[in-house]
């Protein structure tokens, strides 16, 4: 009995694809692909993570520090091989009011707390609620997510240094004119031109790389005068030490860094669950999301610990990741090794790639994850489905993923509640014994108790009423009032009513709700049929 259960709890929270190869195994072909997959991986992480870092306000090998080890972590453990996890911009733009008021040590600190939640609601398994999000929700969080990643570019065609940091994020700055301004937007084109023609001559070298090093050759070898990585910041640096946060364990630290924590918990498992499905759409995987859950969680105590910004999973780099080949945790781990090098070793090098090259990737990033076939659906879907994509979209680009998620789903549930209100009618006929049968069509819920309530005529209905559910479901307390209050119309009246075909889970939400008393008799054949009479308050089998 005790092993049993041993091994249903292992089932239960085993780690699902932990493997670290392929179904054809790690050839050195693949091998070859999961790294330099990797490589481009990390080239485009380093912008990312330094700009992230300016926008919460700290320096930014603290942004470096969180992609390198939120990365590494998230690819060791995560739920997705393929997903590549760092430091993000939904994140920074919650991190930089804590910042501002009271410093880098509290952010380190709502980091572990931040993971620890997460952790949390991965053992709890609260991932798998996930799958609540309707599809048009899905499809208005990656176009609003690529229109963010588009925006974001943006920032690299102003002059490095005329930027400042106001407290909320980097702002303001000249926009680049003239020859430079020519010169980067022709690089731009030439990356996205050699990353679309690259897989149509050969698939030896990921496209995006070969994009960056084709752009990259070009600028140093003619020393052209466009903005590169360094002239964001200096990305030399050492190994993260390790780094307890220096605040005050007292309880009024806790009521500052607490809705920190939850937020940023929130935010970061929304967008990487649903990083997590989309990728799992390209790699035609399912499963892992409280694993997911898990897994970042680990990686934000980690990386908290290790004067890191923490981070979640970076729908850009996962689809750079999966589209330049990477299937396996070797691209992600090889990522963020490569990370690692860049900041100890190759910091003067990576300092001279263009941001034009960069910026050329991202375009092509966006558009790929944009879904262009929503745009031809509009018209064809529900008005309500459609509604929730752009409404969805908007809201992502206005505010962040988090809201724009939960808006909609909230959106897609009332607009679901209201379709099957609406659903809620009753035929009716008369026994040849002259009682009344109304056979009740539609699920009985909140939403459509009022229109239950409309169906009878209590004051011109015979003697006897029945009330067959073989067509409806009750389905809460709601449902349950609306059951009582007919039938006290009907005891008002003098007149009986019965209740049929109820499921045994409709008996048990009657028998707990305590307002009506199950007799065991049940009926032998099918189970379902239950009456109810308003005189005696039992329900009795038919």
């Amino acid at each position: 009995m005790t092993r049993a259960l041993l091994a249903s709890f292992a089932n239960r929270f085993a780690m699902p694809d932990l493997r670290w190869m392929p179904d054809e195994g790690l050839t050195p072909a693949r091998l070859r692909i999961e790294l330099l997959a990797g490589l481009t991986v990390a080239l485009a992480l380093v912008p990312e993570a330094v700009a992230f870092a300016f926008v919460a306000g700290v320096h930014p090998l603290v942004g470096l520090y969180a992609a390198f080890i939120v990365g590494l972590v998230t690819a060791l453990i995560g739920g997705r091989p393929g997903m590549i996890s760092g430091a993000t911009g939904a994140l920074a733009v919650v991190m930089v009011s804590l910042v501002a008021q009271h410093g880098v040590e509290y952010l380190f600190a709502a980091v572990v707390l931040m993971g620890v939640l997460q952790v949390i609601a991965g053992v709890m398994q609260w991932g798998k609620f996930i799958r609540l999000v309707p599809h048009p929700v899905m499809l208005g969080f990656v176009n609003g997510l690529a229109i963010v990643i588009f925006l974001a570019q943006m920032g690299q065609f102003k002059v490095p240094g005329t930027m400042e940091n106001t407290g909320h994020g980097m702002s303001g700055g000249e926009w680049l004119s003239g020859m430079q301004l020519y010169t980067m937007l022709g690089l731009v084109a030439l990356t996205m031109a050699v990353i679309w023609i690259m897989p149509r001559v050969t698939r030896i070298v990921p496209a995006p790389l070969a994009g960056i090093a084709v752009v990259a050759a070009l600028v140093i070898g003619f020393g052209l005068d466009v903005p590169r990585v360094g002239d964001l910041a200096s990305i030399e640096g050492t190994l993260p030490p390790f780094h307890l946060p220096v605040v005050p364990l007292t309880w009024e630290t806790l009521e500052i860094i607490l809705p920190y924590s939850v937020i940023l918990a929130a935010i970061g498992l929304i967008e990487s669950l649903l990083t997590l499905n989309l990728v799992g759409d390209i790699t035609g995987k399912r499963g892992g999301a409280s694993q997911e859950c898990i897994a970042q969680g680990a990686a934000n105590v980690v990386t908290g610990f290790f004067g890191g910004m923490g981070g979640c999973a970076m729908i850009g780099q996962s689809m750079i990741n999966v589209k330049s080949g990477g299937r396996t945790r070797v691209a992600g781990i090889a990522a963020a090794l490569f990370l690692l090098v860049f900041i100890l070793f190759a910091a003067p090098l990576i300092e001279q790639i263009p941001l034009a090259a960069l910026v050329g990737v991202m375009f092509m990033v966006v558009i790929g994850t944009f879904a262009w076939n929503s745009l031809m659906i509009l018209r064809k879907v529900p008005l309500t489905d459609a509604f929730v994509i752009v409404l969805v979209t908007v809201v992502t680009v206005m505010e962040d993923l988090a809201v724009a998620v939960v808006v909609g789903v909230i959106v897609s549930a009332l607009a679901y509640a209201w379709n099957n209100a609406k659903r809620i009618y009753a035929k009716t006929c008369t026994t040849p014994e002259g009682a009344k049968v109304y056979q009740v069509q539609g699920p009985l819920f909140f939403g459509s108790a009022e229109g239950f309530a409309e169906l009878f005529d209590p004051a011109t209905d015979p003697a006897l009423v029945i009330v067959d559910f073989a067509d409806s479901r009750v389905v809460d307390q709601s449902a349950l009032q609306a059951i009582e209050a007919v039938a006290a119309k009907y005891e008002a009246e003098g007149k009986s009513i019965q209740l049929r075909h109820l499921s045994r889970d409709c008996h048990r939400l009657l028998n707990r709700a305590g307002h009506l008393m199950i007799d065991s008799a049940d009926d032998p054949d099918y189970g379902l049929a239950v009456n109810y009479s308003v005189r005696t308050g039992i329900l009795g089998g038919h």
